[in-house]
């Protein structure tokens, strides 16, 4: 049993697909094939079920990948914390977010003071995102929903209001505010399943007793946005984004929402226990400060629209 072969397995496991794996990985099917089969083999039991062309984790699979997934987080984190200890002048550091939009300013200002550093970004979904971060694949995840799993820290960093975005001519442009029964049976733009947009209509239409009609999934606000000014229908947005210049462009008129829990809570996740290298800290304390800083990204437009 190797590294490369534990490696490979991860993979394997996470997609359960050999051709995926191997796109990822850069290697042949054959060869991630052979090693997975001399890794059954070492171990004395099946790690997959195979089903034709398809493989599916078993129950010693999942729990071997437990274990694998805490190895090698810690070699990971041992080799980065060599790294901080040799004086290395180059460091890394890796973030996953639902949306980049949130983070541009503060990582265009972090690479500007911190040119050596290297950042790489991921935009993904909640449940992949508490994935990578699990195996150890990200330094940090900054999501809006609350991450499901095992060793997982976080510190909130902002609550700010959700205001509603509805297109320009409209029979709600231009009030100050709606309640969620006027939204009965509006068509409403929104992100697909599993992004906190989604999350927060489906809970506000169901609390309010009313159908969710979706006229538009989406997958970036700024598309959403687009979408509302195209007259599809109304949308979710965190105020900082609609009363910024990022939406300037587009032609809808944000309204107050009067309903519990109309907010945005913004997070930030990490692995307990890991290593934090100083460029991931120097970045951590960055984003933070940027975010949380009035007048500056979310949380600084939390003022209610002009009448």
């Amino acid at each position: 049993m190797d590294l490369l072969s534990l490696r490979y397995f991860q993979v394997v496991a996470r997609h359960e697909h050999i051709s995926r794996a191997a796109e990822e990985l850069r290697v042949a099917q054959p060869s991630i094939s052979r090693t997975i089969a001399r890794l059954e083999a070492d171990v004395g039991v099946p790690l997959f079920d195979r089903q034709g062309r398809r493989i599916r984790l078993n129950r010693f699979g999942a729990a071997f990948l437990r274990r694998v997934d805490r190895a090698l987080a810690e070699l990971d984190d041992a080799r980065r914390e060599l790294s901080d200890a040799a004086g290395l002048a180059r460091g890394s550091v890796s973030l996953a977010s639902e949306t980049l939009l949130t983070i541009t300013e503060p990582v265009k200002s972090f690479i500007a003071e911190h040119p050596d550093v290297a950042v790489r970004l991921f935009q993904l979904t909640p449940d992949v995102m508490a994935e990578r971060l699990g195996e150890g694949q990200v330094d940090f995840c900054l999501a809006s929903e609350v991450l499901d799993g095992p060793g997982l820290d976080h510190e909130e960093l902002v609550r700010e209001e959700v205001l509603l975005a509805v297109p320009l001519g409209h029979r709600l442009a231009g009030r100050r505010e709606v309640t969620m029964a006027d939204l009965a049976g509006e068509p409403v733009v929104t992100t697909r399943p599993g992004i906190w947009q989604r999350t927060l209509a489906e809970r506000l239409f169901s609390q309010a007793g009313l159908e969710l009609v979706v006229a538009c999934e989406i997958d970036e606000a700024t598309t959403g946005i687009e979408m509302v000014s195209a007259g599809l229908g109304v949308g979710f947005g965190p105020a900082w984004y609609l009363r910024s210049p990022l939406a300037s462009r587009a032609r809808f008129s944000p309204v107050r929402l009067a309903a519990p829990g109309a907010e945005r809570v913004l997070r930030l996740f990490w692995r307990e226990g890991a290593y934090v290298s100083e460029a991931a800290r120097r970045f951590r304390d960055h984003l933070t400060a940027s975010l949380t800083e009035p007048g500056h990204g979310p949380g600084s437009a939390s003022r209610p629209p002009e009448a």
